[in-house]
């Protein structure tokens, strides 16, 4: 058997061989352009499968998806934000293989339960705090899809006080508070003069009260939305990757706090929120972890 993962993201797309022990091999990257979005994914699909037979692909994709039809919405790649039929213009491009897309906070879920944090644990929540706020559920050891696909997309819960417009359309929604991007605009509105995440980061562990301030804001909003949706799945284990989350104790601090001011409830004692441990490929796995437990088209 020879299966391909597929992560796409609205900044890098990612693509590697999956192994025989269900991980992503080495791993080819590419930006996400603004335009000819498919191409750039088509010739990243070709350079990693050049010289395989290809049996399986799975695919993570930034949401929203649709994981009945294959297609996919994402708000943070513009070429497709109206949509795109994803994985029918894959299984075109592998006629043979049998193709299983899915929301990409969802492989990250289903990855870090299978290799990483949430090893041994069949129900757990994953966040990817990064440019957006993805998620995803893995309940009972099975990736939960939804009715759409979409189930899990925590960063689209609305928090309180917040009213800010969304991307999505809506209001207030928790990425427009505890996004990389958004942290980042908050803070230059009081006065901060930097520009990146990372950058806000160190500042704040630098003692600058205004990135300080940033992200005991964004951590707050964080932990409000994961003690709403910990109460509403029934999980016990939370784990948090992506870029932002790497903001270190100015960010995990005041998330951990919230999360147990608002997580109550007799049975969500013992709430943890831990790390990602796969980084990067995080995702990528799950996408892998797609790929090989796919059936294999006409068998």
């Amino acid at each position: 058997m020879t299966a391909l993962a597929l992560d796409i993201g609205g900044t890098k797309m990612t693509a590697a061989v999956v192994g025989d022990d269900g991980r992503p091999g080495e791993a080819l990257e590419v930006p996400t352009p603004e335009t000819d979005v498919w191409k750039a994914c088509s010739d990243l699909l070709d350079a990693v499968a050049v010289g395989s037979d290809i049996e399986r692909v799975g695919i993570a994709c930034a949401g929203p998806v649709n994981t009945i039809s294959g297609s996919v919405a994402p708000i943070n790649i513009p070429e497709w934000k109206d949509g795109f039929g994803l994985g029918e213009a894959v299984r075109k491009h592998f006629p043979d293989a049998s193709t299983t897309v899915a929301m990409d906070g969802g492989c990250a879920a289903l990855g870090e339960h299978k290799f990483g944090a949430a090893q041994g644990v069949d129900d757990v929540l994953s966040l990817v705090v990064s440019t957006g706020i993805g998620g995803g559920l893995v309940l009972g050891g099975e990736i939960v899809h939804g009715r759409s696909g979409n189930a899990g997309h925590i960063g689209h819960i609305v928090v309180p006080g917040s009213t800010t417009p969304c991307t999505c359309g809506g209001l207030g929604c928790v990425e427009t508070v505890s996004s990389g991007p958004s942290a980042v605009r908050w803070a230059q509105e009081q006065g901060w003069e930097g520009s990146t995440g990372a950058e806000l980061a160190r500042s704040a562990q630098d003692g600058d009260v205004v990135a300080i301030t940033t992200l005991q804001r964004a951590g707050v909003a964080l932990g409000q939305a994961i003690a709403s949706a910990a109460a509403l799945v029934d999980v016990n284990l939370v784990v948090i990757g992506g870029g932002f989350a790497q903001a270190g104790p100015p960010l995990w601090d005041p998330i951990k706090e919230s999360a147990a001011l608002h997580a109550r409830l007799k049975f969500l004692d013992g709430l943890e929120i831990v790390p990602a441990q796969l980084g990067g490929v995080g995702t990528l796995t799950g996408a892998a972890v797609l790929a090989t437990s796919s059936p294999v088209r006409g068998k």
